[in-house]
């Protein structure tokens, strides 16, 4: 028994379930609220430095940005649902299917590796020739996709060993992983696109190689972390294997998320084609858009990621207050972050757009454009907790449909209708309508998913063994 690792250490109360909601938050939230800072920043500067070659060069990388977020998104995916799993065996004690979701997740992301690998190598070349026949654009993405896809563990077992200490309180060690990724990233961009220091200059295929570099290094250190730190989940080699049973529960939780995130790529792929009819330059403040909200989505997905465990552990240990007031609580603070967002936004939209050199057209059309948008910063906060929350304790297919409903049944075709009208300041106030959608889903798809859980909580009750 002494040497059951398992057993001499499941009776012990993991802080997610005893320390008060507030400070518990704020110490698994705020650290990966400034990582995801950091990521943010950098993608703004990742932009700044690969346009300077030329306008080739910041094409090919804007094209491959389909391929980047499916790799995202299957991670992310993936991830959500080994956490959420992991959470609740941790928080209903049961260690060794806590060990089980942890090994098996770790196979589930080798094996998208080698997937996105085979893409890579095997079907870069094709996939830019799909978009643009343009010799430069396309030896530029194709040198891009297959060095991002095809060293691509990097990003996948980053994911992997971050959700696992994520799952179990210890969101600074992953704070420091993904600033030490980021800013590794940041410093060898300009060095290895630009040939500094002696290092050759590799152009576009030098922002590839920078990006998986910070990659690697953060799920070395993810890694690292886990076998020192974390004692509440034992990782062995010799346990890693699919599971068909929890691979299952991990995608049935996970594929809502992973659906979402590649729906965003259509949504923006929709909207391009729709406003580019008005001019080239709106397409140009769209994509500055994008770059500038990530700076107050961000700070919220990091506060929505501290919030998941914290949720789905109180929810396997049949905390019923513990689980309603981090909800309450998660939630008022995003709202609080995005309107200082759409502040921002309304009251310095030339600044923000200042930091990509914009023409006058462009300058013009943001300004309307960005106080617009940002309308529905005002009600996105709720709805990014909400959506989360019934992933949390088993209701993915809630998020999907809030998801699928707001980007695909209202944003585009709402987005479409507008444009009829000939008034391009018209198309931006699709977005706020279509978080209105998403607002009235979640609104009633939260109260079905806590009355489903009270009805599981109160059957706890009344039969304390099952």
């Amino acid at each position: 028994m002494k040497d059951n690792p398992s057993q001499s250490s499941a009776p012990q109360e993991n802080k997610m379930g005893i320390m008060p909601i507030a400070p518990l938050l704020a110490s698994m939230a705020v650290p990966m609220m400034i990582s995801m800072l950091v990521q943010a920043l950098y993608n703004v500067v990742d932009s700044i430095f690969v346009a300077r070659i030329s306008q080739d060069a910041l094409n090919a990388v804007s094209l491959a940005f389909p391929l980047q977020n499916l790799i995202i998104a299957v991670g992310a995916g993936t991830g959500v649902g080994m956490n959420a799993l992991l959470s609740r065996s941790l928080g209903e004690k049961k260690q060794e299917q806590a060990d089980r979701t942890a090994s098996t997740g770790i196979f589930l992301f080798l094996c998208s590796f080698l997937v996105f690998a085979a893409v890579g190598l095997l079907f870069s070349r094709t996939f830019f020739l799909a978009q643009t026949d343009i010799t430069a654009i396309v030896d530029y993405g194709e040198a891009y996709a297959r060095i991002c896809l095809g060293f691509s563990f990097g990003i996948f077992f980053q994911f992997c060993f971050e959700r696992i200490l994520q799952a179990t309180g210890r969101t600074f060690c992953t704070m420091v992983t993904q600033l030490a990724g980021a800013i590794i990233n940041i410093i060898m961009d300009p060095i290895l696109i630009f040939g500094l220091f002696g290092f050759p200059r590799l152009e576009v295929a030098g922002a590839a190689v920078a990006t998986v570099m910070g990659q690697i290094i953060a799920a070395f250190l993810a890694m690292i972390m886990n076998v020192k730190f974390n004692k509440d989940v034992h990782i062995r080699l010799r346990d890693i294997r699919p599971n068909p049973a929890v691979a299952r529960e991990i995608y049935r939780i996970g594929l809502p998320s992973i659906i979402m995130q590649s729906i965003s790529s259509v949504m923006t792929f929709g909207i391009n084609k729709i406003i580019i009819g008005f001019t080239d330059t709106a397409t140009a403040v769209f994509g500055a858009y994008f770059k500038l909200q990530s700076f107050v989505f961000m700070p919220v997905f990091g506060l929505n990621n501290g919030m998941v465990p914290i949720i789905s552990y109180n929810y396997g240990a049949a905390h019923p207050d513990r689980v309603k007031s981090t909800f309450k609580l998660t939630a008022f603070v995003a709202t609080v972050i995005m309107c200082c967002g759409f502040a921002a936004f309304n009251l310095f939209p030339e600044t923000l757009l200042g930091f990509f050199s914009p023409s006058a057209e462009m300058v013009s059309i943001g300004k309307v454009a960005l106080r617009v948008i940002s309308i529905h910063f005002l009600l996105a906060g709720f709805d990014i907790i909400a959506g989360s929350v019934c992933q949390a304790i088993g209701n993915p297919v809630h998020s999907l449909i809030v998801s699928v409903c707001r980007q695909l049944v209202a944003l585009l075709p709402i987005a479409w209708i507008l444009s009829k009208t000939g008034r391009l300041d018209l198309v931006w106030f699709a977005f706020p309508i279509a978080e209105l959608v998403s607002l009235t889903l979640c609104t009633i798809f939260i109260r079905r998913t806590f009355r489903a859980a009270d009805a599981r909580f109160a059957q706890m009750d009344l039969n304390p063994n099952t």
